[in-house]
């Protein structure tokens, strides 16, 4: 048995699920969401299929951990992002490319549209129940902003984008990130932060 297997044996059950979720999230990116199966997640960290079963119940239970793995990361960087942009601390532009890049780079477009197509939406539910969790922590304090508007549209067109964003411009004759700068303007002239961005 090599060194690497011995300390994947010694790993808790809490750290093997952290490691499953992991290994899917580099296939997720690296091979698109059809290559998140049990049986690939289980090749890369050296584990059994069954092993997987037991942690996550079927495909689809791995799916959703794993869409609830990245809705957490990314709602807590776009949370940090709008605070830091209200408190004149970061160009409100970042949450539209915080937003943009969870959908497109880390795969969130591919995986969400995935688990619809396959009839999977309840595995969507860590990810509407982290982004209703993020609007009510932004709300709070900022009732006069419409940031659940905000929200939907940015939300929308960043997964719109992540599917079909750069054939759809190349089509139009435009630039591959033209609906992030879209998306860029849009949020400063619809909301308060443009306002904060000027002064």
């Amino acid at each position: 048995m090599s060194i690497a297997a011995a300390r994947r044996e010694r790993l808790s059950p809490e750290e093997s699920r952290a490691a499953a979720l992991e290994a899917a999230r580099r296939l997720l990116i690296e091979h698109g969401p059809q290559a998140v199966t049990l049986k690939a997640v289980a090749a890369e960290i050296g584990k059994t299929h069954a092993n997987l079963l037991h942690h996550f119940g079927s495909a689809a239970g791995l799916q959703s951990a794993l869409a609830g793995l990245i809705s957490a990361r990314v709602c807590a960087g776009i949370e940090e992002a709008v605070k830091r942009a209200r408190a004149r601390e970061a160009d409100p532009i970042e949450i539209v490319d915080r937003t943009f890049d969870a959908f497109g780079k880390e795969g969130a477009g591919a995986l969400a549209a995935w688990m619809i197509l396959s009839g999977n939406r309840d595995a969507l539910n860590p990810v509407l129940d982290a982004i209703h969790e993020l609007v009510d922590h932004l709300r709070a304090g900022h009732e006069d902003r419409p940031v659940e508007e905000t929200t939907l549209w940015l939300v929308l067109v960043a997964m719109g984008d992540s599917l079909l964003g750069a054939e759809m411009a190349g089509a139009l004759g435009l630039d591959p990130d033209k609906a992030r700068e879209v998306a860029r303007r849009a949020l400063l002239a619809m909301t308060a932060l443009g306002e904060e961005r000027e002064k």
